[in-house]
């Protein structure tokens, strides 16, 4: 296996991840049972700094922050998996850094929600371990 088939396999996962993660973080299921809580998050509102919000503001700004944040670590590890060996071998520091955030979001995901982002944060870890090891191999 090559490096480059890592981080393109990270891509199409991160990319995956992206969508279920717009798509799924809005949905509120009524057996849940915050109706409530959502009604009142998306009407009291307050100052912050001079703009009206409230606290679902935060959540869908910061929700949607966080597919942006994948989409932008899609498209850098399909960029890592179209470099040369030498140029990908010469980044050390970007590929371990990216597994190191990913192991962060696997620990996040883990701590603070269920099975499916815990399985996509592992798998897109894997694939960085995997791609930032092979890097490293001789061609």
């Amino acid at each position: 296996m090559k490096a480059k088939w890592m981080y393109r396999i990270a891509s199409v996962l991160l990319i995956l991840f992206a969508a279920g993660h717009t798509l799924g973080f809005r949905q509120i299921l009524p057996s849940w049972g915050v109706d409530t809580l959502v009604a009142s998050m998306k009407t009291i509102r307050f100052d912050v700094q001079g703009f009206s919000r409230t606290y679902y503001d935060f959540y869908l700004g910061f929700g949607l922050f966080v597919s942006v944040l994948q989409l932008f670590a899609a498209l850098v590890c399909w960029q890592l998996g179209l470099l040369e060996a030498a140029t990908l071998r010469s980044l050390s520091l970007l590929r371990w850094s990216m597994v190191i955030c990913f192991l962060g979001v696997s620990y996040l995901s883990w701590q603070y929600f269920f099975m499916v982002p815990i399985v996509f944060s592992l798998a897109i870890t894997l694939f960085l371990v995997l791609g930032a090891w092979l890097a490293n191999k001789p061609a």
